[in-house]
């Protein structure tokens, strides 16, 4: 689970990519599934766009394309969704340490 200072961090790291995957009309399946945990794999921080002609709402997208990757959602605005997950072998983000009170 990602704390809120993390989340800034990711969200300030996603700001400036383009979004790799799109989901269209037909929705999430497990094809793109699996291309998102290979792609997540290797970049840790990705952007998935929902275009306009898909007809779900693009926050139960994202928690779906999360929760079937296995990644966390960081934020999903408009109809953009970023997802990070750490990688095993290509680790590039360090997060900053989560705070305890």
């Amino acid at each position: 689970m990602l704390t809120g200072k993390q989340k800034r961090y990711l969200r300030s790291l996603a700001h400036h990519l383009t979004p790799i995957f799109q989901v269209g009309k037909g929705g999430t399946n497990d094809h793109l599934v699996r291309h998102i945990v290979e792609a997540i794999e290797f970049r840790e921080l990705i952007k998935v766009s929902v275009l306009n002609n898909c007809l779900d709402d693009p926050k139960e997208i994202g928690v779906e394309i999360a929760q079937a990757s296995g990644a966390e959602l960081v934020q999903v605005i408009g109809k953009t969704i970023v997802l990070y997950k750490e990688s095993k072998d290509n680790k590039q983000i360090e997060l900053p340490k989560a705070t305890s009170k």
